[in-house]
């Protein structure tokens, strides 16, 4: 069963049933889903999808030709293989289709590139010349990002200003991963998200038949398994000096989020290497630098500011677990490893990609109109503002905190302030009040509204809270999971 994508089937329908010739260039990282989705795009249109292999010039083009001879055009009739890639190329616009669009999916376009560098020449001639305005489409697929980004989209490369639609596929959202697991509870529903995010390629090696403790135990910590290896193929398949990247992913996964931190903990000498190596692990998706939802434009050029998050939810957790027990797991004691290093603190692993998960939600319910104001901008908060502290006079104090989740309007006029607490136990008043008190200074200028998100339901002084203020919303874990639209009565959420 396919799942999801529908933003990414309906930009290529859109493009698909387009007027005149259409170039489009459709990449992400590794594992995202681009082939499958592509192959689901074709499967009720008559189409070529040629998969590209890493091998020499002339057995592509053979391997080509082979495809695109299958079909009866004229060049059939004389030719066993195209003598060069002009030709073959050319030969979309013979393809017997009747007024169907010629389409043509090259996927992992890059090993094309990588023996010939002249194929984006010689497509850049033929769009030019012949398939622009002819009844075609030629999608360009590919998962090596430096390639796709710094040189086929860029200014210097032939087909740039070419390319009719340009989409980068990102890993699933949570509403339609969970979907692979549809008979878990809401808890084990986020749990299994935490693990493995929205990477379909991950996703699908869970059995949604097996409890969650058993998919860990079978398809994670066991020995042979596709996901014990996946960490170690991927790095090994696009990077040098794996050593250095595990230390990387290994410290982040633990933790440590600043530069300084980051290299103290791999044991890497200065942090202008650790930024070389971070900036090749967010090129592959791996990594990501986070900056405060406030912070400008300007202010994220600044190599010292932001902070490093793994984006790769099955990454993390690799690391975080696994990774640390490996000996052990390689001596076979799986058991073991899930009961004592795994189990007992996956709960609190779950509760940042909870984070993500509420503001996706947030995200979903701006779409139904079921805010009290549409927010311009969302996203985690961090750095100084007031906090709550009961020892000082005002029972305020300057301090380093985070918010889980701010959004504001455009004149920043209204806030949002969201908590999200994935714990066995209720949301308190008082982690109300601490919230309360967080940018207390915009307050004198802006209308403030509160989201708090809980696993476990709220305490009673809170849901009396929330039954006099209508500025307080309550959101527990049934309608977050779910997805639950409606404008929010925090008598009825509570």
């Amino acid at each position: 069963m396919f799942i999801g994508r529908k933003a990414e089937l309906q930009f290529l329908k859109q493009k698909y049933e387009a007027d005149g010739g259409q170039l489009i260039v459709l990449y992400g990282r590794r594992r995202v889903g681009k082939t499958e989705t592509l192959r689901h795009f074709c499967q009720d249109k008559p189409h070529i999808f040629f998969s590209c292999r890493e091998c020499s010039d002339k057995l592509q083009l053979k391997s080509f030709s082979e495809k695109m001879l299958q079909e009866d055009i004229p060049a059939k009739r004389y030719l066993s293989t195209f003598p060069d890639w002009d030709s073959a190329f050319s030969s979309i616009t013979g393809l017997p289709w009747g007024d169907k669009k010629r389409l043509l999916v090259i996927d992992e376009f890059p090993y094309m590139c990588r023996e010939n560098p002249s194929i984006p020449s010689i497509l850049q001639n033929l769009w030019d010349e012949l398939l622009k305005d002819a009844n075609v489409m030629i999608i360009l697929c590919g998962s090596a990002m430096s390639f796709m980004e710094r040189e086929l989209l860029a200014e210097k490369n032939p087909l740039y200003g070419r390319a009719t639609g340009i989409y980068k596929m990102t890993e699933m959202g949570f509403y339609d991963a969970v979907r692979f697991f549809p008979d878990y509870s809401p808890a084990d529903q986020v749990l299994a998200y935490s693990i493995l995010g929205g990477i379909p390629h991950y996703l699908r090696q869970f059995d949604p038949a097996l409890s969650l403790s058993q998919n860990i135990k079978c398809n994670i910590l066991t020995k042979g398994c596709p996901l014990y290896s996946e960490a170690e193929f991927l790095l090994h398949q696009e990077l040098r000096e794996t050593a250095v990247y595990n230390s990387l992913i290994e410290a982040i996964a633990l933790g440590s989020t600043r530069l300084n931190e980051i290299s103290q903990k791999a044991l890497v000498e200065n942090t202008s290497k650790t930024s070389v190596y971070l900036r090749n692990l967010i090129e592959l998706g791996i990594v990501r630098r986070e900056f405060s939802i406030d912070v400008s434009l300007k202010e994220t050029a600044n190599s010292s500011r932001g902070i490093y998050r793994l984006t790769d939810h099955f990454f993390r957790f690799w690391y975080a677990f696994p990774f640390t027990s490996y000996s052990e797991l390689e001596a076979g004691d799986v058991d073991g490893v899930y009961q004592y290093a795994v189990a007992p603190f996956l709960h609190e692993f779950a509760a940042f990609p909870f984070e993500e998960i509420c503001r996706q939600y947030v995200q979903e319910l701006q779409k139904a109109d079921a805010l009290p104001f549409r927010y311009a901008r969302a996203g985690r908060w961090f750095g100084r503002t007031t906090v709550r502290d009961t020892d000082s006079p005002d029972g305020l104090r300057i301090g380093e905190t985070e918010i889980d989740l701010v959004a504001f309007s455009r004149q920043k006029k209204e806030y949002l302030i969201g908590e999200c607490k994935f714990k066995s136990s209720p949301f308190r008043y008082s982690d109300y009040l601490n919230t309360l008190a967080k940018l207390t200074p915009q307050k004198e200028h802006a209308e403030f509204y509160y989201a708090l998100f809980s696993e476990s339901g709220f305490d009673d002084s809170l849901r009396e809270e929330a039954e006099k203020n209508d500025r307080l919303l309550l959101f527990p874990l049934d309608a977050i999971v779910n997805c639950r639209l409606e404008k929010p009565s925090p008598r009825f959420q509570a």
